[in-house]
């Protein structure tokens, strides 16, 4: 019997990563649409149902790679924060998809929306309902989900929630904390997208989806703070604008500045689900907001993130592909070489591939967290991002300031590049030969500033490079 063929866009993203593995076990074949395949890791699925081809939505040319016996397709392709003028780049993605899907086969499109209620739309709402607009012109039956706040484990929403009530006995907040939303877990969203798939009535209609609770951005924090029996003070005030709220949001939690002005921006509109019979049609039951807490709670608690916003390329406000990004380079840069040899060869990877994070640096950690804080107030990612998952790095995964760009496990290779503020550029490696780690961490500076401030840090680099290195090689057990 012949499965179903479906093309998923957004595959690398935090929706599309967890969406895949429930196409997989439904059955499908899935076609995934990634901009960067060097980010994509097929060692987490069946490979014999999967087809991965790297397409660039904003080239038209590039589409011509996707095949075009499509049954059905998910259209989950964002940028909230990548560019200023990312509704203009999202109406030409979104016109090019519709000019492909009219050449193929495909019988039912999905997109995943914005609730769009009200008349004063944040400029993010606005694009996602222009798209949804675009999408709906196609020849093929549509189908358009519209969610609001998502909670799950690694959902921007949530670590922003998390990083507020975690660190702040006591916030002193802009006034659209009182603005109502629906929030919905994260599961839910995913019953929602699977199940709607080649149901004919949910064709060419819109659906808001949400949980049964209505809640303020307020009530949603102090929510947060119940669930973890934390004692949480907060108090709104009129005088706060949207650039104050805007740096209140970057200096406090681990979003991008240009994220939490998109953010501010649309936190301003409630968003409220219209009724529908949507429930009803798939047979779901959506989770409360304390469940959808709960839930991600025990993900964290148990190591098994399955994916993050972080590690999205928006987090940092870098705006590369894995496949550009140059090999650490030999001529016209700045090099700090050691070389150790390793008491435990497992051990030491078993180290490196646990670095970061919750695991820290191993050496200095306060010169690292002095660095990271310096970073953010030049408007930098600072240190935390973290890591979305302890056990595992993989090409694309943010780790702290650092992007991963080279991830080879089996031979103790690891590449890493910054995406701290810099005067020039930046990449830590780590290599095992011989049975000896090779720590290298290169600097190509950019004019007479970069210079400066190699040397400027110079100092520092005997007393930390050495110092993780030793802790890297020696048979010191992790904790």
């Amino acid at each position: 019997m012949k499965r179903n063929k479906i093309l998923l866009t957004g595959a690398n993203g935090y929706i599309g990563k967890r969406l895949l593995e429930v196409l997989i076990n439904m059955n499908f074949d899935v076609v995934c649409c990634v901009r960067d395949a060097m980010r994509f890791n097929l060692n987490d699925f069946e490979r014999k149902h999967i087809e991965v081809i790297e397409i660039d939505l904003l080239n038209d040319r590039s589409l011509d790679k996707l095949p075009v016996d499509i049954d059905g397709a998910y259209y989950l392709v964002h940028s909230m924060s990548s560019n200023h003028n990312f509704d203009e780049l999202e109406q030409i993605c979104a016109l090019n998809f519709v000019n492909y899907l009219n050449q193929t086969t495909v019988k039912h499109v999905i997109y995943l929306s914005g609730i769009v209620n009200s008349l004063d739309l944040s400029k993010h709402l606005h694009s996602r309902k222009n798209v949804e607009d675009i999408l709906a012109k196609g020849a093929y039956n549509f189908t358009c989900l519209r969610a609001g706040i998502i909670i799950g484990s690694g959902s921007a929403s949530f670590e922003i929630i998390r990083d507020l009530v975690e660190k702040l006995p006591l916030m002193i907040t802009p006034k659209w904390l009182r603005t109502r939303c629906q929030p919905i877990g994260i599961s839910d969203v995913l019953l929602y997208l699977s199940k709607s798939l080649f149901e004919p009535q949910t064709y060419n209609n819109h659906y808001d989806i949400g949980s049964t609770d209505i809640l303020t951005y307020k009530e949603m924090l102090l929510g947060y703070a119940e669930a973890r029996n934390l004692k949480r003070y907060i108090y709104t005030v009129p005088v706060m604008t949207p650039r104050i709220s805007s740096y209140w949001l970057y200096f406090v939690t681990s979003t991008s500045y240009r994220l939490a002005v998109s953010l501010v921006d649309s936190m301003k509109t409630e968003v409220i689900c219209s009724p529908s019979d949507i429930n009803s049609i798939l047979s779901v039951q959506p989770i409360g907001y304390k469940e959808a807490l709960e839930r991600a709670f025990s993900k964290i608690s148990s190591k098994r993130v399955a994916s993050s916003w972080k590690d999205s390329f928006t987090s940092s406000g870098f705006n590369f592909e894995i496949t550009e990004t140059p090999r650490v380079p030999e001529f016209g840069c700045f090099r700090d070489k050691r070389i150790k040899e390793m008491k435990d060869k497992k051990l030491t990877i078993d180290k490196l591939w646990r670095i970061g994070g919750e695991s820290g640096w191993y050496h200095a950690d306060f010169l690292w967290e002095l660095r990271g804080f310096i970073d953010k107030l030049s408007g930098g990612v600072g240190l935390r991002r973290g890591r979305t998952n302890i056990h595992t790095i993989n090409t694309g995964d943010a780790i702290d300031f650092w992007r991963v760009i080279h991830s080879d496990k089996n031979n103790g290779h690891l590449t890493l590049y910054a995406e701290m503020k810099l005067p020039g550029e930046a990449w830590l490696e780590f290599k095992i030969v011989n049975n000896r780690l090779v720590q290298t961490a290169t600097f190509r500076p950019l004019g007479v500033y970069g210079r400066m401030y190699w040397y400027a840090v110079l100092p520092f680099h005997s007393y930390i490079f050495n110092g993780m290195l030793n802790k890297l090689t020696s048979n010191q057990l992790l904790l």
